[in-house]
């Protein structure tokens, strides 16, 4: 694909209103996607004439609210229908970049945990155990009850809706999407587990929730909510300057990619890295849009000089290092270099005396979009 500034914008353009997954939606959905397509987004009139400013700044921004409801409705949808037509008692709650707020496709997979509520485990060194308040730990194992749900919930969501593709292939989550679905959903088997922590608090962030992995025939735990509530917490610091940042950054691997170049850093490790950049530079942005940028590339960089300081970092929810694989720190490299490209075009078109050189200097260019007013 084309890797000039035009097509990223519309390529941008595309993502937020959902035009490049039409395929995968309803057809009334398509209708209300082409309806909207229709008029601008307020970030595309905010830099006349300041292509690569204009892309910048669509890239932070959040997808239109009505799109997000349509996917929370849609993951709604689906969650009554597995409640009413499963055997047992389930429990229902949202994962991932949704939720968050820092998705970036207008069409954008929801992801839906389906928890059985009539399995779960603890840790025997809690409170709550200690006192005798749980039942008995069970017979059952986490792999036989999830395997014996995965199956289930695959025939109950073929039966619900028969006209849906519902894919299994995948080790994780169950795929759910076209026929009469305005968006697609990815369905999680999973359950609880009570941390000590949980035991302590009853507060659901520090609960834990494990999920299968069916191609390895074992479960994986997960702390989606310590995650959701430590980044909302350290964004509203900024005044939603983390937000988008992290919208910055999945836009443009979404660019890169798009234009042939493979960045192996997932979307949860592209909030992990930001979320340990300087919440004081990213609150600028809440003045000085540009600035989100400006930090976002610096710290990108600052990584990428300091592999021993990357490689220490931590996910939010503390659960592990975020570069536990070499390749993401090649995702990165890349991810950095990218950034810095794009700060520097868009400090060209905000100071005129940066024009003059064909790669200006990082630390120049931070400095000429810092405080670019761009209402």
């Amino acid at each position: 694909m084309s890797n000039s500034i035009n097509d990223r914008i519309s390529r941008l353009r595309s993502r937020r209103l959902g035009l490049d997954r039409s395929s995968a939606i309803a057809l009334d959905a398509k209708d209300f996607i082409v309806n909207r397509s229709l008029n601008q987004e307020r970030w595309e009139g905010r830099a006349k004439d300041k292509p690569y400013t204009t892309f910048a700044l669509g890239a932070m921004q959040e997808v239109d609210p009505t799109y997000t409801r349509i996917s929370l409705e849609t993951a709604e949808r689906v969650s009554n229908q597995l409640a009413r037509r499963m055997s047992g008692s389930m429990e229902f709650e949202l994962q991932g970049s949704v939720p968050l707020n820092v998705h970036i496709r207008g069409v954008s997979d929801v992801d839906l945990l389906a928890l059985d509520a009539d399995f779960y485990t603890y840790d025997r060194r809690g409170a709550i155990s200690l006192s005798g308040q749980y039942n008995s730990p069970s017979t059952r194992t986490s792999v036989g009850v999830l395997t014996a749900r995965r199956a289930e919930i695959s025939r109950v969501l073929r039966e619900a809706f028969p006209v849906a593709t519902v894919d299994t292939s995948g080790s994780k989550a169950i795929k759910l999407y076209g026929g009469s679905l305005a968006r697609p959903v990815d369905v999680v088997p999973s359950h609880w587990h009570d941390t000590i922590e949980y035991q302590a608090s009853r507060q659901k962030y520090d609960r834990v929730v494990t999920i299968l992995d069916s191609h390895k025939n074992t479960t994986v735990d997960n702390w989606p909510f310590l995650h959701i509530k430590r980044v909302r917490e350290r964004c509203e610091s900024t005044g939603g300057g983390l937000r988008k940042s992290i919208r910055l950054c999945k836009n443009l691997k979404a660019e890169l990619e798009a234009e042939g170049q493979s960045v192996p850093i997932s979307s949860f490790d592209i909030a992990s890295v930001m979320y340990h950049a300087n919440m004081i530079n990213l609150s600028v942005g809440s003045v000085y849009e540009l600035a989100i940028l400006a930090e976002t590339q610096r710290h990108l960089d600052y990584l990428v000089g300091n592999k021993e300081v990357a490689r220490q970092l931590m996910v939010p929810d503390g659960s592990r290092n975020i570069f536990n694989e070499e390749e993401k720190l090649t995702g990165l490299l890349r991810l950095s270099i990218g950034m810095d490209s794009l700060l520097r075009e868009v400090a060209k078109e905000q100071n005129y005396l940066l024009r003059l050189s064909e790669t200006p200097m990082l630390d120049a260019s931070r400095e000429a979009v810092i405080k670019s007013a761009i209402f």
